[in-house]
C-alpha cells in the first residue's frame, strides 16, 4: 500500500497566521537517509476559509505523482495557487544563496582596479583588538556608538564590510537561511533534551537550548535569557564599554518579553517530558552489562535519541514555536528601512539609508550588538553579513577621509594547538583584500592561529599584503625596556622565534617574505579602545603609528617591474609533492576519526564527526564544523606542498635572476594564482563529488556506527579524494595527481613558467 502524504494547518500559540506541515513525498530527509521530509511553511494568511483553501489544494498536489517532478512546475502554476505551488516545489530545485552578490546589490564595495579605494581585511585572535582597531580606523566613538561591537569572547559569526565614503550613510545586512537557523536550533533542542535525561536543572537545560555548543548561534540574543534572567559567566562577551541605559524604540516595545519567557518555561516542561518518554524507553532497549559496555550505550543512546526525537512531532512542535518567535523579531525590521524576502517570507536582506547619523549607529547595531541587557531583541546571531558606507573619518587623521574598505569578521581561533587551517571563506577573503592587517596582543607571545594565517599569506603569495599591528603596547613594560624601541625590539623577539619555525617548514623564501614583512609592515599600537590624546607622548605616537598604517595600505598594491626569466619545473618533483600533501591530509584526519595513523593528532569526539558529516553531506551547508575543516585541510597540504616545489625549479630560462627579490616576484605570481584552483580542486574532490557519501556517514546508526561513519569518511571518501600516490596504478589515485597536474601545469602556461 502508497504511503499517503497529506498535509495538515498549524498555528503557534499568538500567532494569527497559518502555516502548513506535511511530509513532501521526494525529497530526502537527511536526518534518515529517506523520502519524507518534514516541511513547515507559512502560508501568509490569517484567514481560516482561506488557510484551509490552500490546505486543500496542497494536498491535491500530495495525491497527485504526476506534480512530483520538478518539470511540472509549469503545470501546477496553472492549477494552484502561487503560494502553494512555492511551497511544494520549494527544496526541488537548487538554490545558491550568494549573499555577498545581494549586499552588492545594494552597496558597491569599491576595488582598488577600478577606483583609488583599497581594501584591507583584518585577521585576528578574538580579543586581540581587531575590532577595536577597526573603531579607530572609522571614528566611531568607543563610549556613544559602540560600533561594532567589540569582545573578549567569541559572540558574531558575521562579516563586517565598512566603506568610508562621501554622501549619507548607508547600511546592506543579509540573514542565514532559515533551513541553517532552524537546523542549528534543532541542535540546541536535542541537547537541551539529552539534559533533562541527565535530570539537570532547568537553568542548565535552559542554557543548552539557547546557546549552540559550538556559540556560532546564541538564540539567547534573540529570545532573551528566559523567566529567571541574570547576567551569568557566559556574558562577559557583553561590550565591555557599553552604558547602563537602554534606549528602546516602540518597536523594540513590541516585543513582549513575558510572553517569550512563557514559552521557554513550556519547552522545558516539554523537553523534560519528551526526554522521559524516549529515554526511559531507549535505554532499556540497549542494555547494558558492564562499564565497557555501558560507555557504548552511552554512545548509542545519544545518537538515536537524536535520531528519534527528529521524528518525534512534540519536538517539531517546539522547534516551530521557537522558529515563529525568532520570526517575530523581524518586525524590528519594519521600524526603518527596505526588508527583501525569499519566496518563502525570510528575510534576506534589509536596507536603509539616512543623513542621521546617531539613528544610523542605533539602528544598525540592532545586528551587530551583544550587549546583554537588550537580550531578546537583537537580530546579531541571524546575520551573516554587514555592510555600511557612510562619511565615516578617524579623528586623529586631521579630518582627512581614507578611500578605504575595512573588513572584519569571525577573530581566529585562541588556540595554542599546533594543527591550525584557516577556513576556505577566509581564504577566499584574503585573496579579494589588498591588505591584510594581522591584528596580535603585543603582550603575550603569538599563538597558533595568527601563525597559521601568516602561513597562509605565504603561500598563497599574499606575503607583500601582509600589516602586523601589535596591539596593546602600552602595556609591554619590563625594567630592560627602558623606551618605545626596546618594547619593539621586545615584541619582534617572538615573531623572529615564528619566522625560523616557517622557514624550516616552508622554505627559505617563506622565511625571506615574512622577515621583510616584520621589517617593514610592523605598527604598534596602544590605548586604541578610547580617544586618543595627542597631547600625551603615548597616545601621539600611537597616533603617528596609525597614520603611517593608513599610508602602507595606500602603497600597498603598487607592482614591481615584471621578470623576464621562466622557471622550468619536473613533473616528477610534482608527483612527489601531491604524494607528501595527500600523506600529510591523511595521517590528520585519520587520527581525527579514530582510524590508524602516525600523527599525534587527538581523535575527536564522535559527535562532532557527526556533526560534520551532516554539514558536509547537506547542500548549502557550510564544508567545515568548528575546527573541523576537511575541505581546507587538503587545498592547505596541497598549497603547503606546491610553495616548496615553486622555490625549487630545475632551471631558468634564458638565465637564473641573481636577486632573490626577483625570484620572491616568481614564485608568489606563482603561488597566487595556484591558490584559488587548489581550493576550487579541493572543494569539488572532497565534498561536491562525495555528497553521496557523506549523506551515507552521517545516516549510520546502532552499535559500531561510529567507526563505520569514520570508515566510510576515512576510506570511501577521504581515500578517493585524495589517494595517496604510489607504484600502484589505480583510477583514483591518477585522478587525483592529474587533476593536481592539469592544474599546476595550466597556471605555469598562464605565468610563464614551464613544466617538464
Amino acid at each position: 500500500m502508497k504511503k499517503q502524504f497529506v498535509a495538515a494547518l498549524s498555528r503557534s500559540q499568538g500567532r494569527s497566521a497559518w502555516a502548513v506541515i506535511f511530509r513532501h513525498p521526494i525529497r530526502i530527509d537527511p536526518n534518515t537517509g529517506k523520502v519524507g521530509l518534514r516541511v513547515r511553511q507559512g502560508l501568509g494568511t490569517a484567514d481560516d476559509v482561506e488557510a484551509d483553501q490552500l490546505k486543500d489544494q496542497l494536498n491535491q498536489l500530495l495525491a497527485d505523482e504526476l506534480y512530483w517532478n520538478l518539470s511540472a512546475k509549469s503545470d501546477a502554476e496553472k492549477r494552484f495557487h502561487r503560494r502553494v505551488v512555492e511551497i511544494f516545489f520549494h527544496g526541488m530545485e537548487s538554490e545558491e544563496n550568494d549573499f555577498g552578490a545581494i549586499r552588492e546589490s545594494i552597496i558597491t564595495l569599491p576595488t582598488s582596479r577600478n577606483s583609488e579605494y583599497r581594501r584591507a581585511l583584518l585577521l585576528g585572535t578574538t580579543g586581540a583588538g581587531k575590532t577595536t582597531l577597526l573603531r579607530q580606523l572609522i571614528g566611531t566613538d568607543p563610549e556613544s556608538e559602540r560600533f561594532p561591537s567589540t569582545s573578549t569572547a567569541k559572540t558574531t559569526v558575521h562579516e563586517t564590510e565598512v566603506i568610508l565614503d562621501t554622501g549619507p550613510f548607508r547600511a546592506a545586512v543579509t540573514f542565514f537561511p532559515v533551513d541553517e537557523v532552524r537546523e542549528h536550533l534543532n541542535e540546541c533542542i536535542s541537547e537541551a533534551v539529552l539534559a533533562a535525561y541527565r535530570g539537570d536543572k532547568d537553568a542548565e537545560i535552559l542554557r543548552k537550548l539557547l546557546m549552540h555548543v559550538n556559540q556560532r548561534f546564541r538564540f539567547n540574543y534573540i529570545l532573551g535569557n528566559g523567566p529567571q534572567a541574570q547576567v551569568s559567566d557566559d556574558d562577559d562577551e557583553d561590550d565591555n564599554d557599553a552604558p547602563t541605559f537602554i534606549d528602546e524604540s516602540a518597536t523594540d516595545q513590541v516585543i513582549d518579553l513575558d510572553s517569550t519567557n512563557i514559552l521557554l518555561s513550556q519547552c522545558i516542561s516539554a523537553l523534560r517530558s519528551i526526554a522521559m518518554r524516549h529515554g526511559d524507553q531507549l535505554k532499556a532497549e540497549l542494555g547494558a552489562t558492564d562499564e565497557k559496555d555501558q560507555r557504548v550505550v552511552d554512545e548509542l543512546f545519544e545518537e538515536e535519541l537524536d535520531r528519534r526525537l527528529r521524528e518525534d512531532e512534540e519536538f517539531h512542535r517546539i522547534s516551530d514555536n521557537l522558529m515563529d518567535e525568532i520570526e517575530l523579531r523581524f518586525v524590528l525590521l519594519d521600524e526603518e528601512g527596505t526588508v527583501r524576502r525569499n519566496k518563502q517570507g525570510w528575510p534576506q536582506s534589509w536596507s536603509w539609508q539616512t543623513d542621521n547619523r546617531a539613528s544610523f549607529i542605533k539602528a544598525v547595531t540592532r545586528f551587530s550588538s551583544n550587549h546583554a541587557p537588550r537580550f531578546g531583541r537583537l537580530l546579531t546571531p541571524l546575520v551573516n553579513g554587514v555592510r555600511v558606507s557612510g562619511p565615516f573619518i578617524p579623528e586623529w587623521n586631521k579630518g582627512k577621509q581614507p578611500k578605504l574598505v575595512l573588513l572584519d569578521g569571525e577573530g581566529l581561533m585562541h588556540t595554542p594547538k599546533s594543527v591550525v587551517t584557516i577556513s576556505t571563506s577566509m581564504i577566499r577573503r584574503i585573496e579579494s583584500a589588498d591588505a591584510i592587517i594581522l591584528v596580535d596582543n603585543a603582550t603575550s607571545p603569538m599563538l597558533a592561529a595568527p601563525v597559521a594565517a601568516m602561513k597562509e599569506m605565504i603561500t598563497s603569495g599574499s606575503a607583500s599584503k601582509l600589516l602586523l599591528v601589535f596591539t596593546h603596547f602600552d602595556e609591554v613594560k619590563g625594567d630592560n625596556l627602558p623606551n618605545a624601541a626596546a618594547k619593539e625590539q621586545h615584541v619582534l623577539a617572538s615573531a623572529e622565534n615564528v619566522l625560523a619555525a616557517i622557514g624550516e617548514e616552508l622554505g627559505p623564501f617563506a622565511k625571506r617574505a615574512l622577515r621583510g614583512r616584520l621589517k617593514d609592515a610592523c605598527f604598534f599600537v596602544g590605548g586604541i579602545d578610547g580617544h586618543l590624546d595627542a597631547t600625551k607622548k603615548s597616545q601621539n605616537r600611537t597616533m603617528s603609528q596609525m597614520q603611517a598604517l593608513l599610508a602602507a595600505i595606500d602603497t600597498i598594491v603598487e607592482k614591481p617591474a615584471p621578470v623576464h626569466a621562466k622557471p622550468i619545473y619536473d613533473r616528477m618533483n610534482l608527483a612527489f609533492a601531491v604524494q607528501k600533501a595527500a600523506e600529510g591530509f591523511h595521517d590528520i584526519w585519520w587520527s581525527r576519526l579514530g582510524l590508524p595513523s602516525k600523527s599525534g593528532v587527538s581523535k575527536e569526539h564522535w559527535k562532532r564527526i557527526w556533526a560534520l558529516s551532516r554539514r558536509l553531506g547537506t547542500p548549502g551547508f557550510s564544508d567545515e564544523y568548528d575546527n573541523l575543516k576537511p575541505v581546507a585541510d587538503l587545498r592547505k597540504q596541497l598549497q603547503d606542498r606546491l610553495y616548496i616545489l615553486l622555490q625549487n625549479p630545475l632551471r631558468w630560462d634564458p638565465v637564473e635572476p641573481t636577486d632573490d627579490a626577483h625570484k620572491q616576484q616568481v614564485y608568489d605570481g606563482l603561488a597566487k594564482a595556484l591558490s584559488a584552483k587548489m581550493l576550487d580542486l579541493a572543494t569539488r574532490r572532497v565534498r561536491a563529488e562525495r555528497m553521496p557519501e557523506w549523506q551515507k556517514a552521517f545516516n549510520q546508526s546502532g552499535r559500531g556506527s561510529s567507526y563505520d561513519r569514520a570508515s566510510i569518511i576515512g576510506k570511501q571518501i577521504y581515500d578517493r579524494a585524495a589517494p595517496v600516490p604510489d607504484v600502484t596504478p589505480s583510477p583514483d589515485r591518477n585522478s587525483f595527481l592529474h587533476d593536481v597536474a592539469e592544474v599546476v601545469e595550466s597556471i605555469c602556461q598562464e605565468m610563464g613558467a614551464d613544466l617538464k
